[in-house]
This record gives structure tokens, sequence and C-alpha cells, in this order.
């Protein structure tokens, strides 16, 4: 007897009013077509693309979507591809995943690594992996793509499928909103998106109602002075001083200027300045990542950050043309993915009831970025909601709790999801979520 058969003998039995039959057939169904999904995931795996370099990798989704009956259009926004399947009349559900790779060199040692290499923006040779789970999502979004399809009758409306360039630089959903996303197709009533854990294990997912993820911004600060001799510091104004002090005031700003009910982080993650070992220079130039969940409170920090380096300088006797040069790099800014709690709610019982309570975790909101945001920002204001997908091999995750060896993180060379469970996972919660969404009315 197949694995389909024998597993939709078994699970047709447990059938009922409170968990429909196509839910639970739903696991077979994703059974069935998972040897070709993990054959297409090792594909996207060891062919990985740099952000704005996804040709190869958008012209695969957008095959693969073709084949199901999707009408595709490509390069929208760059490289990103768009999927659309109307079946009858009900809402329209966009779901998204991202295609870029980073520049890393992968570590992992696995028979399948990537041992591509590419041509950085700054004209550098470099490795190229998949070390955020990209290749993941595009693979979850071909095959819940083609569970939707499986199953047309269980679900009415418009399906749209997003396969998104260029997120790790922050770029993508900005270029595809910008182009017309949502004028040239449907608006979406309802957008959803998910995301590979380091930290969770497969077979497992996670939803955040409310914050998910934070608002994210680069921002430069030159530090201006007067050099000279360093045996003679006090014929100076010492730009190295200036920026130490900036770096520990620049603390302050959360600890004694923002509510403690607000999270804030603000990082220096670059310092650089002077030559020599007795040589005073004229600038130190330093880098900083800021980081929050609530608008308000990145404005806060933009505004504090400006003022302290500014009274700074003033009390070091400098006049107003030495003033720090403060630079927002507004067009690198990612703002913070906020989870619709009605509709994160929904999800979360829609997903428990394909892949059990027990497989759906709390977690809680996380520092790090995503352009997903972006999606529930526009005029519009739809609704969207991203959710975790744990990718940490089950033994592995459970050593790293006996023995407190940290696991590797996202971004990590060493970083090696369980594809199999991962992808089954992903596809179901997703499937299942998009079917309870677009029920027949």
């Amino acid at each position: 007897m197949g694995l389909f058969k024998l597993v939709s003998l078994t699970l047709l039995t447990t059938c009922s009013l409170a968990v429909p039959c196509y839910a639970t057939e739903l696991a077979a169904s994703t059974a069935e077509a998972m040897p070709k999904l993990e054959a297409l995931y090792r594909h996207l795996h060891q062919n990985p693309e740099l952000s704005y370099q996804e040709k190869s990798s958008s012209a695969r989704i957008a095959k693969e979507l073709a084949s199901l009956g999707f009408e595709v259009t490509e390069n929208f926004g760059g490289y990103g591809v768009v999927g659309v399947l109307k079946n009858g009349d009900g809402p329209t559900l966009m779901i998204r995943a991202d295609t870029d790779a980073l520049p890393i060199t992968e570590e992992t040692g696995k028979p399948y690594a990537s041992k591509a290499t590419a041509i950085d923006a700054n004209n550098n040779e470099v490795g190229v992996m998949h070390g955020c789970g990209h290749d993941i999502h595009m693979t979850s979004l071909v095959g819940t793509a083609q569970q939707l399809v499986t199953n047309k009758a269980n679900w009415q409306g418009t399906l749209m499928m997003v396969a998104q360039p260029a997120e790790e630089v922050g770029g993508g959903a900005k270029a595809m909103l910008k182009q017309g996303l949502f004028t040239e197709f449907d608006t979406p009533d309802y957008i959803l998106g998910l995301h590979v854990s380091a930290s969770m294990p497969a077979g497992k997912v996670a939803i955040v109602p409310g914050y998910a993820l934070a608002n994210v911004d680069s921002v430069d600060i030159t530090v201006k002075g007067e050099g000279g001799h360093g045996a003679y510091p006090h014929l100076t104004k010492d730009p190295v001083v200036l920026a130490s002090r900036i770096v520990l005031a620049l603390q302050t700003i959360a600890s004694r200027e923002l509510s403690p009910l607000e999270p804030s982080v603000i990082t220096v993650g670059s310092i650089h300045g002077g030559s020599k070992h007795n040589i005073i220079s004229n600038e130190v130039k330093l880098q900083l990542t800021l980081r929050s969940y609530n608008p308000e409170v990145r404005l806060q920090q933009i505004a504090a950050l400006k003022r302290l380096t500014k009274g700074i300088a003033i009390s070091a006797g400098l006049d107003e043309p030495m003033y720090p040069e403060v630079f927002v790099h507004e067009e690198e800014r990612i703002p913070s993915t906020y989870n619709d709690p009605v509709l994160a709610s929904k999800m979360q019982s829609s997903i428990a009831s394909e892949l059990g309570s027990e497989n759906v975790i709390d977690t809680l909101p996380v520092m790090a970025g995503e352009d997903f945001g972006l999606y529930g920002l526009t005029e519009d204001k739809r609704p969207i909601m991203l959710f975790w997908l744990g990718a940490v091999e089950p033994g592995e995750y459970q050593s790293s709790l006996k023995t407190g060896e940290a696991l590797p993180s996202l971004h990590s060379s060493k970083f090696a999801p369980d594809y199999p469970t991962t992808i089954s996972t992903g596809v179901r919660a997703m499937s299942k979520a998009a079917m309870d969404l677009l029920q027949q009315p």
C-alpha cells in the first residue's frame, strides 16, 4: 500500500465536525508531495542568489506557479513574482515568501551545501548561502500553492502568491508596493507569511499577536574635532573622547528618556577614527543600529541622539559647523511587523486544528527586522500575520537544552534546518490557514 493511501486511511477515521476531513487529509496530501518539494528545496539551497540578483530563483518559482494554473507576472518590483489564482467569489488572500540569500560561505558540511559564489554590491567575490531560510520559505510557498490547487473544492476566493526579492536589504517590499502590488492586482483582504526559527524544533510553529518584529534603522554619526599631536591634547578637541562620551550617553536614551515599558535598543556596531598612536584625528565615524516596536519610540530615539550628540559637542567648545553629523538611512528603514491580533487568533486556532495544539507554542517578539511589516502599512491597512516555523532538528534541540550549547542562529554559516519536517509543517500550517480564511460562504 502506498504512503498516501496508508496515511489517508489512518487520518480519515479522525474526521469530525470540529476537524473537517480536508484538514486531516492535508497531512497525507502533503506527504505525497514531499519528494518533489525536497528536491526543489535542495535546488534552491544549492543555487542561492544575493539581493537584487534573484533572477534564477524567481524564474523557478514562476515556473512552478504557472504549472499549477496560476496567472504569473514576473520581474515585478525587481525580480519579484506574483501568481494569481481565482476560484470563485470570495476574499483575496496574499501569501508572501522572500527569495534572496546572504553573502555567507556555508560551513554546514551537508552533502547539498551551497558552493555558490557571487559578486556583491562592493564588487567583492563572496560565498552565497540561504542562511536565513528563504529557501524553506520559497519551497513552502510552492507546496502551499499545490495543496490549495488540490483542495480547490474547499475554498473560494482569490489567491495571490508573492515571491519577494531583496528582503535582506529592506528593498523588496518597498519596490513591489511602489510598482503597484495592491493596484495592479487585487488588494488583499488578508496577508500571511512565515519565517523559519533557529531556536524552535521542527514540527512546531509560534504566533505572536501584536508587535512581532522590530523597527530597524541604520544611523551614521560623524564626530568632528580639531586634531593634533597626542603629546599636546590641550591644543586639540579630541573626537575620540567626544565619540566615547557619545557612545555612553546614547545608552541613557533607553534608561532615562523612554518609558521602561517600551522596548528600545541602540547599538553602536562600528567605531573608526585615527591613524597612529600619537596623532589626535580630526574625526571619528560611528555606525549604529536602532531597534524598537512602537513607531513613536523610533522617532524619540532619533530626536534624542541628535540632541545628545549636539550637546556633547557644545560642551567641548565646538561651534555649530563642527557639530556631529547624524545621518539616518531612511531608504534602508524597516518598520516593525505588527500581527493583527484578530487575524493572529484565528490563525492560531486554525493551525492548531491541523498540527495539534501542542505544536503551536508561545514565544516572544524579537528585535530582528522584516520588511513584511510594510504590507500592513499601506493606506488600505490590510491585516497581516507572520508566524514562526521551527527549523531545528528535534534531537539537536533537546541536546542543546541539556548541554546549554548554543544552536547555530539565523545568518550563521552553520545553520542547517531539518528541511523535510520544516517544509511539511510549513505547508500544512499555511495551507490550513489559507483554506480557513477562504472558506465557502
